[in-house]
């Protein structure tokens, strides 16, 4: 026969100065565990939404990933359009967006700044990065940029040193903002964006970095690709922009892996935390749980009922952490090599975090109700 539901809900309530401080602690490691779970699958998803499937990208094969390495001649993406009929053209215009892209030192008003990426381009550039829509202000025109609104993030700056009519300073030249834009969470939101001439002025190059073509639908970017092969003399690499972004998820599978391994390190050791209070939860339980064997409960059914607590605190926890998780955390912006991204606490977040929550009620309380159970009855009704 089991003990009452009821039973375990009441212990709970008995001590509850002891109940809150075990509850308090569970929730801190669960809240660790979306923290870090929140940041993989941010960074994920940052990765998945900056790649579009028609896009090829074509920079230079010596830099490798490494795109802000990359110098191509100006005049490539001319002779890109000329020679690959696989490109879009409406209204007279080639989808082919040439780009500078580059990190270097950003300043504001009123804060030193941090590292910024900051990227020269044309009219063309919407047209090829479609996932990139103005949401406030206008497209710079001389002397202006536009900011992703992950860029005070990437920066270490206040949103408000960012804002319309602000100015900033990289490259020896100040820089007024005129706009701001969003992509849909990919990484072109860290990015600050200006005129290509302009940028090619101030940082005194005549090269660009990339072409960004936007193929027709049907087209390969095998095209492209032999365009490159045939054109040794350019030393031009093409590859698909999905394949590019895919790339850097290998590149940064190492980290992925690390924050995998903290969240295992961050369970154990919410697990040894909870086995020790629970220990002094059980220590000063050891009459009662003698009485009840001895009043004919069996030994199975007590410590159902001791695991019942844990898993009731351990499901409170969860449940404080998850809250807390998708009000405060979620969507917040985290600074990352390759810029910034937010914080995602999707469902399988949720669903790893509470995991682990419940496997601390379970893990945390088999151990020392064990112990309990191993002892006389005799003696253990004699305990002080």
């Amino acid at each position: 026969m089991l003990l009452p539901w009821e039973y375990g809900v009441r212990n709970l309530a008995r001590r509850p100065v002891r109940t809150a401080l075990t509850m308090m602690a569970l929730a801190t490691v669960v809240m660790l565990v979306f923290v870090v779970v929140g940041f993989i699958r941010g960074l994920e998803q940052s990765l998945t939404a900056s790649g579009d499937q028609n896009v090829v990208l074509v920079y230079s094969v010596n830099s490798e990933e490494n795109i802000e390495n990359s110098s191509i001649p100006a005049r490539t993406p001319s002779l890109l359009t000329a020679s690959v009929d696989g490109t879009i053209k409406r209204f007279g215009l080639n989808h082919a967006s040439p780009e500078l892209y580059a990190g270097t030192r950003v300043k504001s008003e009123n804060n030193e700044g941090g590292l910024g990426l900051v990227r020269g381009v044309t009219l063309a550039a919407p047209l090829v990065r479609r996932s990139v829509q103005l949401v406030d202000g206008a497209w710079p025109s001389d002397g202006e940029v536009m900011v992703g609104r992950l860029a005070a993030a990437k920066l270490g700056s206040r949103e408000d040193e960012l804002a319309i009519g602000k100015s900033i300073e990289f490259e020896g030249r100040s820089w007024n903002i005129s706009g701001r834009f969003a992509a849909g969470g990919a990484a072109y939101e860290s990015e600050i964006w200006c005129r290509l001439s302009d940028f090619q002025t101030v940082s005194k190059r005549q090269d660009i970095s990339l072409v960004a073509l936007l193929l027709a639908p049907g087209s390969s970017p095998a095209e492209v690709e032999l365009f490159c092969k045939e054109r040794t003399d350019l030393e031009l690499r093409a590859i698909a922009e999905t394949e590019y972004y895919a790339t850097l998820q290998q590149h940064y599978k190492p980290v992925r892996l690390l924050a995998w391994l903290v969240v295992v390190l961050v369970s154990s050791a919410g697990i040894f935390a909870g086995l020790n209070m629970m220990y002094g939860a059980v220590a000063g339980r050891v009459r009662e749980i003698a009485t009840l064997q001895a009043i004919g409960y069996r030994r199975c059914a007590i410590l159902i009922s001791l695991i019942q607590e844990g898993v009731l605190l351990s499901a409170a926890g969860s449940l404080v952490s998850g809250v807390i998780a998708l009000t405060v955390l979620n969507g917040m912006a985290v600074r990352f090599t390759m810029g910034a991204f937010t914080l995602r606490i999707d469902g399988v977040a949720i669903l790893i975090g509470c995991s682990v929550g419940l496997l601390l009620g379970v893990v945390g309380a088999l151990p020392p109700a064990l112990k309990a159970l191993r002892a006389e009855v005799a003696a253990s009704l004699k305990a002080v």
